[in-house]
């Protein structure tokens, strides 16, 4: 191996171990002090619920880790949005599993917790999945309820959503194993099945102080709401349980007996590892995202046997299009080149830009997956559209938006992996998370803004620079670098990895030896729902 080989694999490693570091900052949830209480309690946390109650011995994904990282810092901050969402097996059946952490202001909802509560369902309902949810929340987080109440997308969207699943058949699972409390209570009593835990759980629309303040009886909490008065007064819970994994295990017998699904019919045959050995990633991937690369080096370590077919290799070659097979799926890859090529004039291309002839025959990929029911994988690294009087000639915004068109009417599934740079007009064509991929997740290697952060830094210094400048202050040299350093690190704050992450714009940044089982998952989740529409551009200027 190489200097170069050996430098870029200890940066790629660190960044790594900088993404282990957090994860393990993350599984602490409210902190240990708050495990220890919910543990006096009898109660196990919302993690130890998960593991307890998927198969320990098949894989599993979390989404929305990082959801709430560094936000909400005058209210004590949010860790992972105070709820866990995972999706895994329950007696060999791929679930999703959306559990709030009670550690984390006792599970209440925050804005971004009612967002990835919204992501788990949104998953749930375009895969088909079902879905369990571990009921254990004090309901909204009252200083913010203007932020999670009323609109579209904020808490009531959940139950809406309970409706619907409902509606399509899409079995919803719940249990109450702690606090359930005002609108909250109607989301397990929405789903199909609903259990409860004696002594721990309560549902009630109002608690004993409210009920108190505002008809004057009095009343505890466990008479009001618990799962005695439940179960055997009121009927709304379908069974007790004597304690969490009680509770666990009745999930797990009832799934057992889930009939079989109508699958979509994605090809898929016995999986084989990449003959290239995944770890050269590390070395292969450069320090700097301006660096260029061969991202087909970065392909044949991903797919089965490190073997894939090339569409169109001799054309359009800023954009890989090529099948494969991942984990055994039949797979349509579209991904960035990242390093200069020759087009068929002899010209010199960037890598990682989307010039006219990628565009197009990026489109052309699209439809023929479409076609013959692929799914696609998108592997971004990309600075977007090329500019310039040539390319604006040439109709470059008339290709770009046909591309733009392709991915968005796509009816297969579609996957991103943001590996480096994802910018601008680039995110929306490589299927950003406004294009409705089923999952989108990032490297630690990514960045994803309108632009890099050098180029970003430049232009809001001039803007900046101009400001002072009318007001009469004098720009020295120190204070320019001083300037332009203030801009650059706040910009670069904002496209790290774990900026998106913690706005749930990706649904995880993960490791990339795990990128394999990612999309397999994921084809594997999809393959539940049964493709109902065909595939129409509907009006393109050709």
């Amino acid at each position: 191996m190489d200097l170069n080989f050996n430098k870029n694999e200890d940066h790629n490693k660190l960044l790594l171990s900088e993404l282990k570091k957090r994860l393990a900052k993350v599984k602490l949830g409210g902190g240990e002090n708050r495990i220890e209480k919910h543990h006096a309690k009898g109660k196990m946390t919302a993690r130890e619920r998960i593991d307890y109650l998927l198969d320990s011995k098949k894989a599993s994904v979390e989404i929305g880790a990082f959801a709430g990282e560094d936000m909400y810092a005058e209210h004590g901050g949010c860790p992972s949005g105070g709820v866990v969402v995972k999706i895994g097996y329950v007696k060999g059946k791929q679930c999703i599993v959306v559990a709030n952490d009670a550690t984390v202001k006792a599970g209440a909802w925050f804005p971004i917790t009612g967002k990835k509560n919204l992501r788990a369902q949104e998953i749930a309902i375009e895969n088909r999945l079902p879905i369990i949810y571990l009921v254990d929340s004090a309901g909204v987080y009252l200083p913010m309820q203007d932020e999670i109440f009323p609109d579209k997308e904020h808490f009531g969207r959940i139950f809406r959503n309970n409706a619907v699943m409902s509606s399509m058949g899409i079995t919803q699972i719940a249990a109450v194993m702690g606090s359930c409390v005002a609108g909250g209570a109607y989301l397990p009593i929405m789903s199909d099945e609903a259990l409860i835990v004696d002594k721990t759980g309560s549902i009630f629309l109002a608690g004993s102080y409210l009920v108190k303040a505002a008809i004057g009886e009095t009343i505890d909490n466990e008479t009001l709401g618990g799962a005695t008065t439940h179960c055997e007064i009121s009927g709304v819970t379908d069974y007790k349980a004597k304690d969490d994994k009680d509770a666990l295990e009745t999930i797990q017998r009832l799934i057992d007996k889930i009939g079989d699904y109508d699958k979509a019919g994605f090809n898929r045959t016995i999986a084989k590892k990449p003959n290239e050995n995944p770890d050269d990633i590390f070395g292969i991937l450069p320090k700097s995202r301006a660096e260029q690369y061969d991202m087909k080096e970065i392909i044949k370590r991903l797919v089965d046997n490190s073997e894939f077919d090339e569409y169109k290799q001799g054309y359009g070659k800023t954009i890989i299009t090529a099948y494969a097979r991942i984990d055994g799926w039949a797979v349509g890859i579209i991904a960035n080149q990242r390093k200069l090529v020759k087009n068929k004039k002899g010209e010199m291309q960037f890598g990682g830009v989307i010039y006219n002839d990628s565009a197009d025959k990026a489109t052309r990929f699209i439809a023929n997956c479409n076609q013959k029911k692929i799914p696609l994988v998108f592997l971004q690294d990309v600075t977007g559209f090329m500019v310039g009087s040539k390319s604006e000639h040439g109709g470059i915004i008339k290709d770009g938006a046909k591309m733009v068109n392709a991915v968005s009417n796509s009816v297969v599934p579609k996957f991103t992996i943001v590996i480096g740079n994802s910018y601008g007009a680039g995110n929306y064509a490589m299927c950003g998370k406004a294009y409705d991929p089923r999952l989108i997740v990032a490297w630690p290697s990514a960045e994803l803004a309108v632009m890099s952060g050098n180029s970003a830094a430049k232009v809001l210094l001039q803007i900046e620079k101009a400001s002072l400048l009318k007001k009469g202050e004098k720009i020295t040299e120190e204070k320019e670098k001083e300037l332009f350093d203030k801009i650059k690190n706040r910009y670069d704050n904002q496209v790290s990895p774990y900026y998106a992450a913690a706005r749930i714009w990706t649904d995880a940044v993960i490791n990339p030896l795990d990128t394999r089982t990612w999309i397999s998952m994921g084809i594997e989740a999809a393959n539940h729902a049964p493709i109902e529409k065909p595939f129409n551009m509907g009006v393109l200027q050709v």
